[in-house]
């Protein structure tokens, strides 16, 4: 779930993900994308990779670095029906998705993590323990994909080296934040190694400059006339 995901969403008010109207368990329905809970893994054993995806709304504040965790909080919760449900839920699925992360960090025997959260790596200062195991390739190669700011990059994150990161929030939308729009490209190699590139489209395209209307103002004759003609009515 991403922020605006949220706003009109029961998951916002309830606990219960068999409330939430995205979350889909059956990976054959093809009527909806496969997201069995908040935060869950996925093992692709042929691929040697794994995918972990993570729901951390409560550090949709995370951009600014000097707050710590205790004062984040889920800032999209005002739009919801219900604040305060909204405040505790994010705050235990920033705790459960933490601890699926440390989870699978620890035990999976793929070569490969995929990591993704709505946010990207700038948003997790105040939880140096995160950024710390994002970039530990001793047993995994982990890629990090997060996304919010509009824009296709792995320059304006946090680094986390020799691991990579990316944010993949390009496509204009709510706001262009930035000079490449578009989508990433990953590929999985014969070697197990994840390659991975952009494609980008011509940014006055994906976000065009505002438009102001034209101001024209009636021909001379026309403004005669109509005048005329409430001067007769």
């Amino acid at each position: 779930y991403g922020n605006h995901d949220y706003h009109h969403d029961p998951c916002a008010c309830s606990s219960d993900p068999k409330d939430c109207a995205q979350v889909n368990w059956d990976i054959d329905d093809l009527s909806r994308f496969y997201m069995p809970g908040h935060s869950w893994y996925k093992t692709h054993e042929d691929l040697e990779l794994e995918v972990v995806a993570l729901d951390l709304n409560k550090y949709m504040e995370g951009w600014d670095g000097s707050k710590a965790p205790h004062e984040l909080k889920f800032e999209d919760c005002q739009w919801t029906r219900c604040p305060g449900d909204c405040f505790a839920n994010a705050d235990t699925r920033a705790e459960q998705a933490f601890d699926l992360f440390r989870q699978r960090f620890e035990q999976s025997e793929a070569r490969n993590l995929l990591v993704f959260s709505h946010y990207p790596t700038d948003y997790f200062s105040s939880v140096p323990e995160f950024l710390t195991n994002l970039s530990n390739n001793s047993e995994h190669d982990i890629i990090f994909f997060g996304g919010h700011r509009h824009n296709v990059d792995n320059t304006t994150t946090w680094q986390t080296p020799p691991n990579r990161n990316w944010v993949v929030g390009g496509g204009g939308g709510w706001s262009c934040d930035g000079p490449s729009q578009g989508f990433l490209v990953g590929t999985v190699g014969a070697d197990y190694w994840v390659e991975t590139y952009t494609v980008l489209v011509d940014y006055d395209i994906c976000c065009p400059p505002p438009q102001t209307a034209p101001t024209t103002s009636a021909p001379a004759s026309t403004s005669k006339e109509v005048f005329e003609a409430m001067s007769v009515v």
